[in-house]
């Protein structure tokens, strides 16, 4: 099965799973638990694309392209976690800004999805400073958003 393949097949599984994801949770814990595997996954993949952009892996166009795929499909699924009684007072936790404020987080959400589908249109054109520029604007709005709805 060829990388495209593979992560078509992701996609639609992940989308199969996500749409109903709300009313799957169980207990609120699932939810965070969901939330917090899918930003793991989608950070682990955007530091791979980090780790070139700043020099410290050498420059693969196919792998920047490879983790920007699986970071775009990630960025659609932590969000229907985000369910009513998992706010948290630790730190580094999810505030309860997002509940009274839901329509901004909705936003600061879109936002960072559409920077990453801006990150992989960069990433295929296989051009590190393209990528460079692009990663940039992903992490703003990655630190927005924590800015606000996360513990501090």
């Amino acid at each position: 099965m060829t990388n495209r393949s593979l992560l078509a097949a992701l996609a639609v599984a992940a989308a199969a799973v996500s749409m109903p994801a709300a009313a799957q949770f169980q207990k609120p814990e699932d939810a965070v638990k969901y939330r917090q595997s899918a930003m793991f996954v989608m950070a682990n993949h955007f530091g791979r694309i980090g780790a070139m952009v700043q020099g410290r892996a050498p420059y693969d166009a196919a792998t920047a392209t490879a983790n920007a795929e699986v970071v775009a499909t990630m960025s659609r699924l932590p969000f229907v976690g985000f369910v009513e009684g998992t706010a948290s007072t630790e730190k580094g936790k999810a505030s309860a800004a997002i509940w009274t404020k839901r329509a901004d987080f909705d936003a600061g959400a879109k936002k960072m999805q559409d920077e990453v589908a801006k990150l992989l249109a960069a990433a295929k054109t296989n051009n590190l400073d393209n990528i460079k520029a692009a990663f940039g604007e992903v992490g703003k709005s990655c630190k927005g958003c924590h800015d606000d709805y996360r513990n501090q």
